[in-house]
């Protein structure tokens, strides 16, 4: 559930923050801007035309190897964890942060510049208050050997602990790290945890052209007899670093946390996931939300949104719809599904255009709520789709969309389907706005 808590924050002045960017080795700069109560943190793209920007959530994120990355239109901003850890860990609530590349700097591989920085630019409390995220049941994701999991803690408390451990052929020993996260703990033993990474891996990206300006002395990189040209600011500096990254992740939830979450093993994508489902449960919880009893769309409704008709209208309950920004629809997939008797007889599997098609007739509802009357979406074009995992009988697909951008007649989103805490699908989604007259 989501609670009043604190008052919003943010800078009383403009801050900024320069350095190399860690992949691409090009300068950057950052600039911290004040922003309104309720206006959340923003990335703005200022090396782009018409300065496009990003919001700072978790339903931006896209997949990488290594780092947070988001994403909305063209502007894509990478490795943002050190930046919303800053934020996050100082209170910082509304903040537009400039940037004119598509990559944060550096600097020494954690948290520190930013954090001194706005903490430079001093701290002022707004009118509207702060919402807090309370884990009131345990929530886990997992992957492999990693897993992450969300505890009920102490009311008004965020309290982060990570086990690291590699495995006992690596330079880098088990270690364990906890901490209750409030601006002081933030500041003194976190923010200055730093990047690291094996030699093996940093010989491997140099290769590949990555890092080319990044030295030893710039993050921690470990051969086997452990940290070459720098020294260790903390015995168990990775394990901090890794809570540093998490507590950045955790920030694109959009809300403070009232819990404590215990991670082992976990990295970004994990990370991300967690935030994902934290949002879900909250969501379930709302007494507005469909799962409470109260669908923002029922069928009747969606009927008249969308020309769709069976066997071919696949979503069956709109739960969320915010015109112009966002939906979340749900699919109930039942074995009397009609695709089903031959794709596959004995083996049930939901065939991967008929998911794209269901993100499509999401999207076709967010879109029918703010298009001029007498016209119609008619798909045009997909973009990166990936479908990650089958769907089978008895799943129910939840199917978000989020708008991208929109010029004229033309509109872009970015849709996920998920089942469970799973993504099964993905990709951009580009429509065009006709006359029905002509669509027909």
């Amino acid at each position: 559930m989501s609670i009043a808590s604190r008052p919003q924050r943010t800078i009383a002045r403009e801050a900024t923050v320069q350095g190399v960017s860690f992949l691409a080795g090009r300068d950057v700069r950052i600039r911290f801007l004040p922003a309104g109560a309720d206006s959340g943190v923003v990335f703005r793209r200022v090396d782009l035309p018409d300065r496009p920007e990003v919001p700072a959530r978790v339903r931006f994120v896209i997949p990488r190897q290594r780092r947070t990355t988001i994403e909305r239109g063209p502007a894509v901003v990478e490795m943002v964890e050190h930046v919303m850890a800053a934020l996050a860990g100082l209170r910082v609530d509304n903040c537009v942060v400039e940037i004119d590349g598509p990559e944060t700097p550096g600097c020494d591989g954690s948290s520190r510049a930013f954090a001194e920085a706005l903490v430079d630019a001093g701290l002022v409390e707004q009118a509207a208050s702060r919402e807090t995220l309370v884990i009131d049941r345990p929530i886990t994701v997992r992957e492999g050997d990693s897993i992450l999991t969300a505890f009920p803690g102490e009311p008004g408390h965020l309290v982060l602990s990570y086990q690291l451990d590699y495995g006992p052929r690596t330079p880098i020993g088990r270690q364990s790290f906890f901490v209750d996260v409030v601006p002081e703990s933030f500041r003194d033993e976190l923010s200055g945890s730093r990047t690291f990474l094996l030699q093996a891996e940093a010989d491997a990206l140099r290769k590949a052209g990555i890092g080319s300006r990044t030295t030893e002395r710039d993050l921690l990189i470990f051969g086997e007899d452990g940290v070459i040209g720098n020294e260790l600011r903390f015995a168990d500096e990775c394990a901090r670093h890794k809570t540093l990254d998490l507590l950045g992740d955790l920030a694109l939830v959009g809300k403070d946390l009232s819990g404590h979450v215990v991670a082992h093993r976990s990295g970004h994508q994990l990370n991300a996931e967690l935030g994902r489902r934290l949002l879900q449960a909250a969501e379930r919880d709302h007494p507005d939300s469909q799962a409470a009893g109260a669908p923002v769309l029922e069928i009747g409704a969606i009927l008249r949104a969308l020309p769709h008709r069976y066997p071919f209208l696949l979503i069956d309950r709109v739960i969320v719809l915010e015109p112009g920004r966002r939906v979340v629809a749900l699919k109930n997939v039942s074995y009397n599904e009609p695709f089903f008797q031959g794709h596959w007889p004995g083996r049930p599997i939901m065939p991967g255009v008929l998911i794209v098609e269901a993100m499509a007739q999401a999207a076709g509802v967010l879109i029918g709520h703010g298009a001029e009357k007498g016209r119609e979406a008619l798909l045009a074009s997909l973009d990166g789709v990936k479908l990650r995992r089958p769907v089978v009988p008895g799943d129910q697909l939840r199917l978000e969309v989020d708008s991208v951008r929109s010029r004229g007649r033309a509109v872009q989103v970015r849709a996920v389907a998920r089942v469970g805490d799973r993504v099964v699908a993905e990709g951009k989604i580009r429509f065009v706005l006709v006359e029905v007259d002509r669509a027909a």
